[in-house]
C-alpha cells in the first residue's frame, strides 16, 4: 500500500499521524532527509516542483528521470531502504508555461506529467491553477476549468501508470493531491494578509474535479485522490511568518469530516513553530510542505561555520579562507534573475534579503561552481582544524549541546546536516502521533 494511504488508513482509525515533504533539489538536504528517515523508522518524501525539474531540465537541468536517480543514490548512500523513499512531484501542471496559450501550455504539461510518473513518481501534485496566456486576466479562473484541465493531466498519469505496471507488475500506482487555491511556489512575494479557504470553496473545487474526472472518463482514479490543496491560513514573507491559527481555520478543517478519504495538503508550512504543525496535523492539514526552511537552515549552517573558520585561520597561517558568504552574495548579484523580482527595497534592504530573507533564494546558487568550490573549502579548512568546544557553542549552540552528549561527530559535515535536521525534527515531532 501506498504509504500515504497507509497514513489516511492510520487516520481513520483515530490516529493523528500525518507526513512532510521535502521540496527541494538540494543534496545536502535530501541526504538529512533521508538520514533523518533512517533513524526514526520513517519515510521520506522528496518533491521536484516543475520548475526544478521538467522534460526541458529545469532549473536543476535535471529532467525527472534524472531526479529520481539523484535521489535514489543520495538515499541509499544515507543508508535509507528505498522502500522507504517516496518520490513526489509538485505543482504539476501548466506552471512553466503560463506564457503560452492553453493548447501549448497543456501539451507540455501532458507531457510532464507523464514523464514524472514513467520515472516513478508516486505522489503528483496536479496543480492547474495557474492562468495561461489566453485566459481572461479579469476574472477569476473558475473551478470549472482549473478541473478540467486538472483531469486532463490525470488521465495522462493514468495512462501511463497503466504502461509502467505492465514493465514492472509490482510499481506503486500513484496518489494524487488536486486544489484550485493553491499557494504560489517559494512563499509570499511581500507580506500580505492571508485569508483561508472557505469551506463552500472547498468543498466546490472537490465537486468540480469530481465532475472532471468523470467527464474525462477516469473516475476509477478518484480513489487515488488523497489530498486537497487549501490555504490554512500560513504564509511566510522575507522577515515575517502568518502563524497558523486554528480557531481562524475550524470551519475549514471541520468540513474534512464530509470527505473521509482526503486529507488537506498544507503549502509554505516553512518556519512554522513545531507545535503550530502538530496542530496543523491534528486538524487534517496532514501533509506538511516544506522548501525554503530547509535550504534557509543548510545556509545558516554554513554561515554558523563561516564564523567559526574565521575566528580560528589567525591560527592556521597556511590555510586560505574560503570566503563562502562573499562568494555566495557575489554570485547572486552577478546573477540576480533568481532573485531580484523577489527582493525589493533601498540596496541595503535587498543585500540583507540576499543573504537572510525567509524567501530563501540562495537555494538558486548553491549549484553555482564558485559557490560549490567555496563550500568545499570551508568544509575542507574547518576538517584541517581543532573546533574548540568553546567557539562551537557561540555559533552552534544545538550541535554544540548534541557533541557534548556524544550525540554528534565534531565533524564540519555532521554540523552542517544536522543543523537542517533541527528542522526536521520540528516536522518529525508534528506528524507522529
Amino acid at each position: 500500500m501506498h504509504p500515504i494511504k497507509a497514513l489516511l488508513d492510520q487516520r481513520r482509525q483515530g490516529k493523528r499521524t500525518g507526513i512532510y515533504s521535502a521540496c527541494t533539489a538540494s543534496p545536502e538536504v535530501i541526504f538529512a532527509v533521508c538520514e533523518a528517515a533512517k533513524e526514526t523508522g520513517t519515510i521520506a518524501l522528496v518533491e521536484a516542483t516543475a520548475n526544478q525539474v521538467n522534460q526541458f531540465g529545469g532549473y536543476t537541468g535535471m529532467k525527472p528521470a534524472d531526479y529520481a536517480a539523484f535521489v535514489k543514490e543520495i538515499a541509499l548512500s544515507a543508508g535509507l531502504p528505498l522502500d522507504r523513499l517516496v518520490l513526489g512531484g509538485d505543482h504539476l501542471g501548466p506552471l512553466t508555461w503560463q506564457n503560452l496559450p492553453e493548447a501549448e501550455a497543456m501539451a507540455n504539461a501532458r507531457e510532464l506529467i507523464a514523464q514524472y510518473v514513467a520515472a516513478g513518481f508516486t505522489k503528483i501534485h496536479i496543480d492547474t491553477s495557474m492562468r495561461v496566456a489566453d485566459d481572461d486576466k479579469s476574472v477569476r479562473l473558475s473551478d470549472e476549468i482549473i478541473a478540467r484541465r486538472g483531469a486532463e493531466l490525470a488521465k495522462v498519469a493514468e495512462e501511463t501508470f497503466a504502461k509502467l505496471q505492465k514493465e514492472n507488475p509490482n510499481a506503486v500506482h500513484p496518489v494524487y493531491c488536486i486544489g484550485s487555491e493553491v499557494p504560489i511556489p517559494g512563499g509570499a512575494q511581500e507580506h500580505e494578509t492571508v485569508s483561508v479557504t472557505k469551506p463552500g470553496e472547498f468543498k466546490a473545487s472537490v465537486k468540480a474535479f469530481q465532475d472532471a474526472f468523470a467527464a474525462a472518463g477516469v473516475s476509477d482514479a478518484w480513489q487515488y485522490v488523497v489530498g486537497v490543496i487549501v490555504q490554512p491560513g500560513v504564509e511566510f514573507g522575507d522577515d515575517s511568518v502568518n502563524e497558523y491559527d486554528r480557531n481562524a481555520a475550524k470551519e475549514l478543517t471541520a468540513t474534512l469530516q464530509e470527505f473521509p478519504g482526503l486529507v488537506f495538503e498544507g503549502h509554505s508550512t516553512d518556519y512554522q513553530t513545531k507545535w503550530k504543525l502538530k496542530e496543523m496535523v491534528e486538524d487534517g492539514i496532514a501533509i506538511l510542505k516544506v522548501g525554503p526552511g530547509l535550504t534557509f537552515a543548510l545556509r545558516e549552517g554554513y554561515y554558523a561555520l563561516e564564523c567559526i573558520e574565521k575566528a580560528l585561520l589567525p591560527q592556521y597561517p597556511e590555510l586560505a579562507p574560503s570566503h563562502y558568504a562573499e562568494t555566495l552574495d557575489r554570485v547572486m548579484v552577478e546573477q540576480p534573475g533568481n532573485w531580484a523580482k523577489y527582493y525589493h527595497g533601498s540596496e541595503a534592504e535587498k543585500a540583507f534579503k540576499r543573504k537572510f530573507s525567509y524567501s530563501d533564494r540562495c537555494r538558486y546558487y548553491f549549484p553555482n561552481e564558485e559557490v560549490k568550490h567555496a563550500a568545499e573549502k570551508l568544509l575542507s579548512n574547518l576538517s584541517a582544524m581543532r573546533i574548540p568546544l568553546s567557539l562551537l557553542s557561540q555559533y552552534m549552540p544545538i550541535q554544540y549541546v548534541r557533541v557534548r552528549e556524544g550525540k554528534l561527530p565534531l565533524s564540519p559535515k555532521a554540523l552542517l546536516l544536522d543543523r537542517v535536521k533541527n528542522c526536521i525534527e520540528d516536522y518529525l515531532f508534528a506528524v507522529t502521533d
